[in-house]
């Protein structure tokens, strides 16, 4: 068990050394990795996005899948579909996979494309197979879908349906880099011209599998599995704290996805902490990212910028252990 720790902790070091500024968002892409969820990144362009899941592709030697969400897509280029083939004069369909039929799926700007599309996911999300003409056909045992989204531009985008974010194990949201940061990732880039080094480390599909199966043994006290239902149940009834603003802007709380999100994310960084146990500065610190998409705020919030993230710094504040 200690080996496959410290095999995660190489592979966190080796994604850094060709990724600076964002450690939080690598963070957060190898808790989804080792939790088997999928995450929803959200920022502005130019900020590595799109190179960090390439990355975490070569990282799991395993194959990676790119679609290109745009109005115009349709659900067969996601999933695939039945092509008709011609062979010594008989006519037959067979089924030709889609890009989702990889280990790791990155969906560029999935709020580009309209409901129809980003409905295709929902099966390959949750049940881990896609279905087309009335057959089903099973995802590979490793898979991940990073979705990416860009915050600034409503013009031809569709917000996502609730039922699909709600999907994401985690949401992250990606901010720009500080100046020094800025420097190093100008003299990384310049140096990557010349010659593009291979990761130090990479981490097979039967150790990443393992790992998951490691960390799911982390011990959680009733008292800690008490406290993350408190703090799902609060969303649901905000109601009981009016000390808080969360009974004025809260419209709709988190489903039961989040207390197993919650459970399961704790456990995950519990384990890669090195601890055989739950605390509950593990809960904390996961649960903007696993609570704050899950959140429905009303029009009130809204108008007085209220965002999900203060919901989620109310919630902790307000909810004890």
């Amino acid at each position: 068990m200690d080996a496959l720790r410290q095999q995660f902790a190489e592979l966190r070091s080796s994604l850094h050394q060709r990724l600076i500024g964002q450690e939080a968002l690598l963070d957060s892409l190898l808790l989804a990795l080792l939790c088997n969820g999928h995450i929803l990144l959200e920022g502005y362009p130019g900020t590595a996005k799109t190179r960090l899941v390439k990355l975490l592709g070569q990282s799991i030697q395993g194959d990676m899948g790119r679609i290109q969400f745009t109005p115009d897509l349709l659900p067969a280029d996601v999933t695939g579909a039945e092509v008709l083939h011609q062979d010594a004069g008989q006519q037959s369909l067979s089924f030709q996979a889609g890009p989702i039929f990889n280990n790791l799926i990155l969906a560029d700007e999935i709020n580009r494309a309209p409901a129809k599309v980003q409905s295709a996911l929902l099966e390959a999300m949750e049940e881990r197979q896609v279905t087309v003409a009335g057959k089903s056909y099973s995802l590979p045992t490793v898979f991940m879908v990073v979705a990416t989204q860009n915050p600034i531009e409503q013009e031809g985008t569709y917000p996502l349906p609730e039922a699909q974010l709600d999907r994401f194990l985690l949401k992250a949201n990606v901010s720009y880099p500080d100046a020094q940061e800025e420097l190093n990732i100008i003299r990384l880039v310049r140096s990557e011209e010349h010659q593009t080094e291979p990761l130090a480390c990479t981490i097979s599909e039967d150790n990443l599998l393992a790992a998951r199966q490691a960390f799911q043994q982390t011990h959680v006290a009733p008292a800690i599995e008490q406290y993350i239902v408190n703090l799902v149940m609060a969303t649901r009834k905000p109601e009981m704290y009016q000390d808080s603003r969360l009974p004025q802007y809260i419209q709709l709380g988190a489903s039961p996805r989040a207390s197993i999100a919650l459970d399961k994310c704790s456990r995950a960084r519990a384990w890669l902490a090195g601890r055989d146990h739950v605390l509950p500065e593990d809960v904390a610190a996961v649960l903007p990212e696993v609570m704050a998409h899950r959140i429905q705020l009303n029009y009130r919030a809204q108008a007085e910028s209220y965002s999900s993230a203060d919901a989620c710094a109310e919630l902790l504040e307000q909810v004890l252990v």
